[in-house]
C-alpha cells in the first residue's frame, strides 16, 4: 500500500472535517434558496424558458456542491482514504454541529451525499452515516406560523378578497370579483357538506407553490369539525394579469397535482419538516418521501424513501418477485407487492433490437430527472450498492437475477448487494389494464394513452417504444410512461412519411428498400406495431388519429423551436373555470 493510499486515522481532523460538511450544505441551501425564491419573478414576468432552465440549474447544484465539499476533504486529508474510526468521529462532530439547527435532518442528508462520494458508495453504516436520522423531530421550532387563517366575519366574500389582498404576487389581476365569483360558485358543489359561511375558516399556507406556467395557493378548509384540503391554482394571461383557474378541493385532486409524474414545485420555506407535517394532513396516502420530493427536496426524499424501505421490511414478510407484465428488454424488474415500488437494474446484455449501451441507458434516465415530466413520466430514484435480506426474494427472482444481471448483484446466503438500481412507483402495466377492462374503461384509457404521449412530445419527449406495455395506469386513471430506453428529445427526431414504392420489387419487399437514418421516424407504421387488436387501433385511430401523420409531430417540433411552452394542468381541462369579458379588479 502506498503512503498516499493509507487510511487517515487522525481523530483531530474530525471536526474540520465535520465543519466543511455542514458548510458545504449551507452554501448549497443558499443557492437552493436563491433560485427558488426567483420563482415569483418568473412567474410574474412569464418567463416559462427561464422555469425550466432554473428546474435543471437547481437539480444540478446538488451534486456541485456535494462534490465541491468532496474535493476539499480529499484535499484536507492529502487524497488518503478516511478510516471507519476517523469516520465515526466526524459523525459525532457533526451530529453536535446540527444539533441546534432546525433542518438537521436535511444536514443529516448532505453528510451521507458526502459520505457515499468519499467511500465509493460503499455499503451504509450508520456508525459513521446517517442510515436512521438522530432528529425525526427537528431540534428547534419553527420561529413563525406557516399558515394565515382567515374567518368569514365580515362575510365570505371579504374573507376572499382578504386572501386574495395577501397574496406575494405583484400583478394586476384580470378580474377579481369574477374569480371570487367562481370560487364561491364552485365550493357548495365540490363541498356540500358545508351549508353556511357560520363555522367555516380557511387556513392558507403563506408559501407559494410554483411549477410550470402556474402558482398554486394551498391550505385546508375547516367546519364544524371536518376538514379538507384547497387549493386555488393562479395564471397570468397573455397581458400578464393574474386570474384563479380553478378550485380544487378534494384529496384525489390534490394528490394529482402532488403526483409522482410532476415536476418538483418552486416553494420557498425555511422550516420544510412543518411545511411536509402540514401536507400530511392534505394528503395522508401519500408518502412522506414522496412529499419532500414534490417539494424539490428530491435528495432528502431518497433518504426518506430508503429509511421507510427498511422499516417496511421488519414489519412485512413478503417476498420480492418477477414484477408482472412484459419482461423488458433493457431492464430486470421486480417489485415488492406490499410496498407498491419497483426495482429496475439494468440487464448484462440486451435484446438484438436494442442498440444501446449500460451508459446511455443511465442518461436517458438521467433526462428524465432534468425534465419537466408534464405529469406522464414517472419519477425515479437511483441507488447504489442497495443491499436487500436474502431471505425476502422469491426463488424465481434470484434465477432471474443471476441469469440476467449478475454484474450488478451479489447474492450470498445473507443478502442481495444490488450495484445500481433505480426504483419507481408501482402501477398497472396499461396492456395488462386494458386486456382486463371493460369497453369504457377501455377508451378511456386509450384517450389518456394518447393525451400522453401528445403532451410529452408537446414537451419535447418522444417515448421512442411506445407500446402499450411501457405505460402504466394509476389509481387516479392517469396514463403513465416508464420505459425510458428509448427516449430523446422530439427536437432530435426527423418524422417521415413512408415513400410509396416505384417498382413491383420495391411494394413486395419484405425490408424497406429506402434509407432509414438512426433519428427516422415513420408514424404511419405505429398503426401496425402499437395495437394488436383491430377494434383497439379503431378505437384510438378515432381519438387521436394524427399522431399516425408525420405534419402532426414536425407542427410540434415547429412550435418547440419557436419557444412555446405547453400548458400543463394539474387537473382536467373541464374543472377550469369558464373566463367571461374580463373586468378590472
Amino acid at each position: 500500500m502506498t503512503a498516499a493510499e493509507q487510511p487517515v486515522d487522525d481523530g483531530s481532523l474530525a471536526r474540520p472535517i465535520a465543519r466543511r460538511i455542514f458548510q458545504g450544505y449551507e452554501t448549497y441551501r443558499q443557492g437552493y434558496q436563491k433560485i427558488t425564491l426567483a420563482a415569483r419573478t418568473r412567474f410574474e414576468n412569464a418567463q416559462w424558458l427561464a422555469v425550466q432552465e432554473a428546474n435543471a440549474e437547481r437539480l444540478a447544484s446538488y451534486h456541485h456542491h456535494v462534490d465541491r465539499t468532496t474535493e476539499d476533504i480529499q484535499a484536507m486529508v492529502d487524497g488518503r482514504g478516511i478510516d471507519g474510526a476517523l469516520w465515526i468521529e466526524t459523525r459525532a462532530s457533526y451530529r453536535e454541529l446540527v444539533s441546534q439547527e432546525y433542518n438537521a435532518e436535511l444536514f443529516e442528508t448532505f453528510y451521507n451525499s458526502v459520505h457515499r462520494s468519499l467511500t465509493n458508495d460503499a455499503e451504509v453504516d450508520n456508525a459513521e452515516m446517517f442510515v436512521q436520522t438522530e432528529y425525526p423531530t427537528p431540534p428547534v421550532a419553527p420561529a413563525e406560523s406557516l399558515t394565515i387563517t382567515y374567518h368569514p366575519d365580515r362575510g365570505i366574500v371579504e374573507m376572499m378578497r382578504d386572501i386574495a389582498r395577501d397574496l406575494p404576487i405583484e400583478l394586476e389581476w384580470q378580474d377579481k370579483d369574477r374569480d371570487i365569483g367562481s370560487v364561491l360558485r364552485s365550493l357548495p358543489e365540490a363541498r356540500p357538506e358545508i351549508r353556511s359561511s357560520q363555522g367555516l375558516a380557511v387556513e392558507m399556507l403563506r408559501s407559494i407553490f410554483y411549477r410550470n406556467k402556474g402558482a398554486y395557493l394551498v391550505g385546508r378548509l375547516h367546519y364544524r369539525g371536518e376538514t379538507w384540503p384547497i387549493a386555488l391554482p393562479l395564471l397570468v394571461d397573455e397581458n400578464r394579469r393574474l386570474y384563479i383557474d380553478t378550485l380544487i378541493c378534494d384529496e384525489d385532486e390534490l394528490s394529482v397535482m402532488f403526483s409522482f409524474t410532476r415536476a418538483y414545485f418552486m416553494v420557498h420555506t425555511n422550516y420544510p419538516h412543518a411545511l411536509v407535517d402540514f401536507l400530511r394532513t392534505l394528503l395522508p396516502n401519500k408518502k412522506r418521501s414522496e412529499l419532500y420530493a414534490s417539494i424539490g427536496l428530491h435528495k432528502h426524499g431518497k433518504t426518506v424513501f430508503y429509511r421507510d424501505l427498511l422499516e417496511h421490511l421488519e414489519h412485512s414478510d413478503d417476498e420480492f418477485v418477477i414484477a408482472p407484465g412484459i419482461r423488458g428488454m433493457v431492464m430486470a424488474v421486480f417489485s415488492l407487492p406490499s410496498y407498491q415500488t419497483v426495482f429496475k437494474i439494468i440487464k448484462d446484455r440486451f435484446a438484438p433490437q436494442k442498440n444501446i449501451t449500460a451508459e446511455e441507458v443511465k442518461e436517458k434516465y438521467h433526462i428524465v430527472k432534468r425534465h419537466d415530466r408534464v405529469g406522464r413520466m414517472a419519477d425515479t430514484q437511483e441507488f447504489q450498492n442497495l443491499i436487500l435480506p436474502r431471505e425476502r426474494f422469491s426463488a424465481d427472482l434470484i434465477e432471474e437475477l443471476e441469469r440476467q444481471a449478475a454484474s450488478s448483484v451479489e447474492i450470498t446466503d445473507r443478502y442481495v448487494k444490488i450495484r445500481h438500481v433505480y426504483t419507481e412507483r408501482l402501477m398497472t402495466p396499461l396492456n395488462m389494464f386494458i386486456d382486463d377492462a371493460d369497453e369504457e374503461a377501455v377508451r378511456e384509457a386509450l384517450d389518456e394513452y394518447g393525451n400522453a404521449i401528445k403532451q410529452l412530445a408537446a414537451a419535447n419527449i418522444f417515448p421512442g417504444d411506445m407500446l402499450l406495455k411501457n405505460f402504466g395506469i394509476t389509481r387516479h386513471g392517469r396514463v403513465v410512461f416508464y420505459d425510458y430506453d428509448e427516449i430523446c428529445y422530439l427536437s432530435d427526431v426527423n418524422f417521415r412519411e413512408v415513400p410509396k414504392p416505384e417498382t413491383p420489387e420495391q411494394e413486395m419487399a419484405a425490408e424497406p428498400w429506402y434509407t432509414v437514418a438512426p433519428n427516422d421516424v415513420f408514424p404511419e407504421e405505429f398503426r401496425r406495431f402499437l395495437f394488436g387488436k383491430p377494434h383497439i387501433k379503431k378505437m384510438f385511430e378515432e381519438m387521436h388519429g394524427e399522431l399516425f401523420d408525420p405534419a402532426y409531430w414536425r407542427s410540434l417540433q415547429d412550435a418547440i423551436a419557436k419557444g412555446r411552452v405547453m400548458d400543463v394542468f394539474p387537473y382536467r381541462r373541464k374543472k377550469r373555470f369558464v373566463r367571461h369579458a374580463a373586468r378590472k379588479a
